[in-house]
Formats: C-alpha cells, sequence, structure tokens
C-alpha cells in the first residue's frame, strides 16, 4: 500500500513524499499488457495471439512506465481530497529519473511533489469603507447638443461646390510633405474624414472656399487644437506632431441638412413610444442620457470598489511555488517550451493580481451567497440578442427568440461566459450594498478629466 509524508518546504509551500510498493502497480500493469496482446497487429501472429512475452520484450518499457505514473498521480490526488489540502494550480513533480524504471526488475519507488495551498483570505468590512458615487445631471444644454447630434446623423448629406462653413464634411487625403510642401517620398498617404470645424478656429479660413481636388497646407500643430490632434495623429500612426507637415487633399465634400424635429423622426428614433412634441422628445432624450451616465457612474463606482479590495486585502502566497509553476505553463503559441526566469519575473506581479483579485471575489462570492440560475442565463442571451438587433423589447414567448435562446444554452463556451459575467456582475451589485458610498455631486466634464487622469496614471 502507498504511503505519503508531507513537510513544509516555506510557508504556503509543502513537499509531497509518495512511496508505491510493487503491489500498488504491478496488477494493473500485467493487465495492460493482456489487454495489449488481444489487441496488437503484428505480423506472423493472428490478432489476440501474439505471446505475452514477445508484447513484454516490445512494449513493456512504456507500458510500465505509464502505469508507474498513473498509480503514482492517482495516490497523489487520492492523498490530497482525503486530507482535503486545498492547492493551486496542480502538484509539480520534483525531479525523478524515470531509467530508474525497469520493467525486468519492480521496485518500490519514491516520487517528490510540491504543493502551494491557498492562504485564508479575509476580506475588508465593506460597511467600514468610504467611497464616492458620483452623481452626473443632465443639463438642458447636454440635451441640445445630443438633439443636434441626432439630427445631423440622421440628415441627408449634400455635395456642396465649395466649403461654406464649419459644418461642412471634408473628404481628404493627408499626404506627407516638408515645410516647403513638396512630398515625402515614401511617407505617410492615409484617407480621412473631418469636419471644417475640428480645425482650430484661426487657421478655418484657409478651408473656405476649397473645392474638390483642392489641396490645403498645413502642419499638424498649426492646424488642430490638442484634443483633435491626438486622434489624428493615432489615425495616423504617429506619436508626435513635431515637425510634421501634410499637404490635405479634397477628394469630395459633404454638408448634412439636418432633420426636422417632427414625429416622424421621433418615431424613428423612439420605435413604440407615443412622442408628439419637441418637449417629450427632449424629455425623452435626458432620460436616455442620464440612463448611460447613470451607466458609467455605476462602472465607476465598481472600479473604485475592485481598487478598495484589492488594495485593503492582505494576502500570503507561496511565491517561489507559483512562480515555477507559471514557468512550466510554456510561451503563448509554443507548446512546451518554458518561459525563461526574466519572463517570469516579467509576469509574475500581473499574475499575482489577478490570483489576489480571483480569491477576493471567490471570498465574497460566498460571504454574498451569490448565485447564477437557469433563468439568469436565458435573460443574459435575450438582453444581448436585444442589443444586437438594436431593439428595446421582446417577446420571450416568439418561437424566432426561444430557439435562439436553446441554441445559446447548448453551447458550453457561451454558458460559462455568461455565468462569470453574470456572476461578477451580481458580486459588485452585492459589494455595493454593503459599502458606504456618499453621493458626491460632478459635472460632465469634471467627470471625463478624472477618469482620463486615472487612466493616464494607470498607463
Amino acid at each position: 500500500m502507498a504511503t505519503v509524508t508531507q513537510q513544509d518546504v516555506a510557508p504556503l509551500h509543502k513537499q509531497l513524499n509518495i512511496t508505491i510498493n510493487k503491489e500498488d502497480y504491478l496488477p494493473s500493469f500485467e493487465k495492460s499488457l493482456k489487454d495489449y496482446s488481444k489487441k496488437a497487429n503484428i505480423p506472423g501472429f493472428r490478432k489476440g495471439m501474439v505471446p505475452a512475452g514477445l508484447i513484454k520484450k516490445m512494449y513493456g518499457s512504456s507500458l510500465f512506465t505509464d502505469e508507474v505514473l498513473r498509480t503514482v498521480d492517482k495516490e497523489v490526488f487520492n492523498y490530497i481530497e482525503t486530507e482535503k489540502l486545498e492547492i493551486f494550480a496542480q502538484p509539480l513533480p520534483v525531479d525523478f529519473n524515470l531509467q530508474q524504471l525497469d520493467v525486468n526488475n519492480p521496485e518500490n519507488y519514491t516520487f517528490t511533489f510540491e504543493v502551494g495551498m491557498k492562504p485564508e483570505v479575509t476580506v475588508p468590512d465593506l460597511a467600514k469603507e468610504s467611497i464616492k458615487r458620483y452623481k452626473v445631471d443632465v443639463t438642458d444644454e447636454m440635451v441640445a447638443e445630443e438633439v443636434e447630434r441626432m439630427r445631423s446623423r440622421y440628415g441627408n448629406m449634400s455635395e456642396p461646390e465649395t466649403v461654406e462653413g464649419d459644418d461642412t464634411v471634408l473628404n481628404v487625403t493627408f499626404i506627407e510633405t516638408d515645410a516647403a510642401g513638396n512630398e515625402v517620398e515614401g511617407g505617410i498617404r492615409k484617407d480621412n474624414s473631418i469636419l471644417v470645424k475640428y480645425l482650430k478656429e484661426g487657421f478655418r479660413a484657409n478651408a473656405l472656399g476649397k473645392k474638390k481636388d483642392d489641396t490645403i497646407q498645413l502642419s499638424l500643430d498649426e492646424a488642430f487644437d490638442e484634443k483633435e490632434k491626438q486622434w489624428i495623429l493615432q489615425d495616423l500612426g504617429l506619436d508626435s506632431a513635431t515637425d510634421k507637415h501634410f499637404k490635405l487633399q479634397i477628394t469630395k465634400l459633404g454638408l448634412v441638412d439636418p432633420r426636422e424635429l417632427n414625429e416622424e423622426f421621433f418615431t424613428q428614433l423612439f420605435p413604440n413610444e407615443e412622442i408628439k412634441t419637441e418637449e417629450d422628445f427632449r424629455s425623452r432624450v435626458k432620460a436616455e442620457l442620464q440612463k448611460q451616465w447613470d451607466a458609467e457612474i455605476r462602472n465607476q463606482l465598481q472600479h473604485s470598489l475592485y481598487h478598495v479590495l484589492l488594495d485593503h486585502t492582505q494576502i500570503d502566497f507561496p511565491a517561489d511555488f507559483l512562480k515555477r509553476w507559471l514557468k512550466t505553463q510554456g510561451k503563448e503559441g509554443q507548446e512546451g517550451k518554458a518561459k525563461t526566469d526574466e519572463e517570469v519575473e516579467a509576469e509574475f506581479p500581473t499574475f499575482l493580481n489577478q490570483l489576489k483579485w480571483t480569491l477576493i471575489t471567490d471570498e465574497l462570492i460566498k460571504k454574498g451567497d451569490i448565485q447564477v440560475q437557469q433563468d439568469d442565463l436565458r435573460q443574459f442571451a435575450k438582453q444581448q440578442l436585444l442589443g444586437y438587433m438594436g431593439m428595446n423589447a421582446m417577446d420571450d414567448e416568439q418561437d424566432w427568440v426561444r430557439d435562439y435562446i436553446d441554441r445559446m444554452m447548448k453551447d458550453r463556451k457561451y454558458v460559462e461566459d455568461a455565468y462569470n459575467r453574470l456572476q461578477t456582475q451580481k458580486m459588485f451589485d452585492w459589494a455595493e450594498t454593503q459599502v458606504n458610498a456618499v453621493e458626491t455631486p460632478i459635472s460632465k466634464d469634471e467627470f471625463i478629466h478624472m477618469n482620463e487622469q486615472h487612466q493616464h496614471h494607470h498607463h
């Protein structure tokens, strides 16, 4: 009978020594030989009539090794289960010379494994944690901006002869030049479309009166304010605008004729709703904007919760074991090729953060008794379908809707992904009810600036 002993290597890091006797693996090995002799196709012998001695000579060594390793694996996992050891990943074998395994001279063998133990996790008492729940109130100015954006988006496009004003759309080709306007050989050449009002106010006069096929010579710094310049740089694949000059060749002009605010337009935007007046329409747009901002605020609150939990939860890890395990996972896309020590060290902080967050969420899911039911998964699939189709409501009883949901419920990968997302969302919903959230009014611009600063800090 196999024996297992354990000893501590370091905190949360154990060594398991498993000794298996001949009696533990020989019966299974003999059975494997018999089974193999029944199935083997060897020239000169009828199937199932190959002598056991020949099978042992030809295949015995590999079958013997397989059986010994299978037996030791079984004993390791039996021990872990019996002793209720909560471990990370799987046991890692310590070097063992497989050439010691001799089919002609079976012996008792001792194998050594290392295991990393999961630590106890104590999450902070959220009732004692205070975070800000920001509140952005949608103003009449924000509604007016959104209404104009909608009118333009759904308006009719005409093609004027000349650039007439700030709202003219310029379809252009950015052609890289030197400061004198000469084209740079092998330089950037990229199509884009911009509104005249994206140009700096003092530079717009250079575009007025221009026609199709005309050109505008500019440097990015003189023609664009910082915000517009950044997305143009990104589109052109540049890091900086320093000393960059371009000729803009106009390929087409466009002008949007904004939609009239009438019942037909209201119904197009909000079908199945009785919106008859401009006042009702603006109220509906305001409600939609408020919903969007509330969702943004919710994301920000959950992000704050994430940092509170991560920063205020102290967890010890078996670092040496985890680094060794990480090394065995191999390089992405290069199966079987171990990571170098340098690669492991570079990846380890991010890996540890992810592992820490997993342990925290596991603990919160237990604390909050978070459960995801079959109905939750079906509702999730339905909401996704609504999103794809740009609809607000849909009857579950329609055959094609039910068929779609049934089909998604049979897709294991989809169900796993949906389950994880719902579980995480429910966990955050529960955590929100526990934390002391202080409502804090903030303007739209302040909120956007705060988020930009936060993202910049994390990059």
